[in-house]
């Protein structure tokens, strides 16, 4: 339905009250400008709410999620680097599930 040819997840919480205008504020400071076909997810400081920003190249699309058991699984870091995910690991993410395992730093490569 919407194309997403890259995932960027900032570090630092953010307030899940904030809209669409105030989200999209928050992609500009952190990220520098909304790209067309990017996805940008955020979560609150506990990590049991997310917030994904999508610009599909004609408009936003804000979509929130929350767990009620649980917590997502986020990297640390705070003020941290944005960082950049694979659609397989958002699809984990907002699941709820190791997405931090899949691709790359989930190959065994010694035993």
């Amino acid at each position: 339905m919407i194309r997403v040819e890259a995932v960027w997840l900032c570090t630092e919480p953010m307030d899940m009250r904030a809209g669409t205008d105030s989200t999209l504020a928050r992609v500009v400071k952190v990220f520098g400008a909304a790209r067309p076909h990017h996805a940008y997810v955020f979560a609150n400081r506990r990590s049991t709410r997310l917030k994904v920003l999508v610009h599909d190249g004609i408009g936003i699309w804000l979509a929130a999620r929350r767990l009620h058991q649980g917590r997502f699984i986020w990297p640390g870091g705070g003020c941290g680097a944005p960082q950049s995910v694979t659609r397989e690991q958002l699809d984990a993410l907002v699941l709820g599930l190791p997405w931090h395992r899949l691709g790359e730093a989930g190959t065994i490569s010694v035993v």
